[in-house]
């Protein structure tokens, strides 16, 4: 029994996804993986820290179809990754997270009649005005297994009428790269570098563009961060777009309360979230990671499709209401780190579970 895979990337965060899997996949004769990179976040400044630093596989194919509107991108992806799976023929197309490519490679495959997984399935936030929502319902509705990282993601697809025999809960496999980085992350010196010590400073990210693309929404949360910032000096590695509507609205930011960087690499990124008093987000899989390392999160978002981050974690909505985005900073820096559980499974071990389940997919067909 042998199979070839073609995993599907379209975003840095992707790659910490995949990852881990691939790692899994190398240890397998009778399996081989490929990667597909699709371009459409893709910075070749970044492109050492990611494939040398993070000892993370080169892709084998690289789409290039580059930034544009979601039609453009998803139409972009789709006509290219076509041309991948005519030429490449793979027996599986694994997919992950939500972002455009995910979706567009997933309809070409299930057109193509090329089995798809998707590796964290399931995740809802119920608004439907974020891309990513689209995104992850309509990759769930093809895919023919579904990877879940939490038990409200198997309740999700079962609503939406998937049949359960597709769903596998695995556990989550950002948190298999967390802990598989960690050891490097500890030797970064980026904290020496900004002359901050240990627990006494916050970090920042802010990029969706329900935070990022409204001027007053943005100066709102801003307002709030630097008032934050008095109590607990933030850290604010930016990225671009946030950047450029902060320059082009000529916001004026106090370095001394909110100190703005340009993007980071994910080990140096790592070492400030592991040894920071807090951290503000809107990013998805910081709230994850945060909950494992017990470390006290503030997501700026009204809803989340990670729900057990709340339930058992560190992980609070605070929206982006400025005065609330205030409170409850000034009250999770009263609180003891380390508060909350690890959800279950979430163990680093979910790559060698999607792995057994594939396996026992492709024995079960060579079989039927």
């Amino acid at each position: 029994m042998g199979y070839e895979i073609i995993a599907v990337v379209g975003a840095r965060p992707n790659y910490m996804k995949v990852a881990p899997v691939w790692r899994e996949f190398e240890q397998i004769d009778h399996a081989s993986m490929r990667l597909v990179h699709t371009g459409q976040h893709y910075d070749t400044n970044m492109s050492k820290v990611f494939f040398d630093d993070l000892k993370l596989p080169k892709p084998e194919v690289f789409l290039g179809v580059g930034s544009g509107s979601h039609s453009e991108q998803t139409s972009r992806v789709m006509l290219e990754f076509e041309k991948v799976l005519n030429k490449k023929r793979p027996d599986l197309v694994i997919v992950v997270g939500d972002v455009n490519s995910t979706m567009a490679a997933t309809l070409v495959a299930a057109k193509m009649e090329v089995p798809v997984a998707h590796v964290e399935a399931g995740l809802r936030s119920f608004d439907r005005s974020m891309p990513e929502e689209i995104n992850r319902m309509v990759t769930d509705i093809l895919a023919d297994l579904l990877f879940t990282t939490e038990p409200s993601a198997r309740e999700n697809l079962i609503r939406e009428g998937i049949d359960e025999k597709k769903i596998h809960f695995v556990g989550n496999v950002m948190i298999d790269s967390l802990n598989f980085y960690r050891p490097m992350a500890d030797s970064s010196r980026i904290l020496d570098m900004l002359a901050i010590e240990p627990g006494r400073y916050g970090l920042v990210t802010l990029h969706r563009p329900s935070n990022v693309d409204d001027t007053e929404t943005l100066k709102a949360v801003l307002g709030a961060l630097v008032e934050l910032g008095g109590a607990c000096p933030l850290i604010f590695p930016a990225h671009p777009r946030t950047r450029k509507m902060i320059e082009n609205n000529k916001i004026q930011v106090p370095a001394k309360k909110l100190r703005i960087l340009d993007p980071i690499g994910y080990l140096d990124f790592a070492k400030l979230m592991m040894h920071s008093r807090l951290v503000l987000t809107d990013s998805g899989g910081i709230q994850e990671e945060t909950t494992v390392l017990g470390i006290p999160c503030l997501t700026i978002r009204d809803n989340t499709e990670r729900p057990i981050t709340i339930e058992v974690g560190t992980n609070r909505l605070v929206g982006a209401s400025a005065a609330h985005i205030v409170s409850e900073g000034h009250n999770a820096l009263k609180e003891p780190l380390g508060q909350g559980k690890t959800p279950e499974l979430w163990d680093g071990r979910a790559a060698k579970r999607i792995v057994r389940v594939i396996d026992e997919y492709f024995n079960e067909r060579t079989q039927s």
